[in-house]
């Protein structure tokens, strides 16, 4: 996800989101203590996921 397509979404958006995001990365780390994991570069790509929307909430906040 792009940081241009995340300035569009307002705080809430934004928040329930990083809920979303959040679930996924939790999924995605219990499939790979199972080793049902198919795709493991999907954790790394979440990981960020979150963290640019940390950046653009506290982005928000700060204006």
């Amino acid at each position: 996800m792009k940081a241009k397509e995340l300035r569009k979404k307002t705080k809430d958006e934004l928040g329930v989101m990083l809920i979303d995001l959040s679930r996924e990365r939790f999924n995605l780390k219990m499939q790979k203590g199972t080793g049902q994991l198919a795709r493991p570069d999907q954790v790394k790509k979440v990981r960020r996921d979150i963290a640019r929307v940390h950046t653009l909430i506290i982005e928000i906040a700060r204006s």
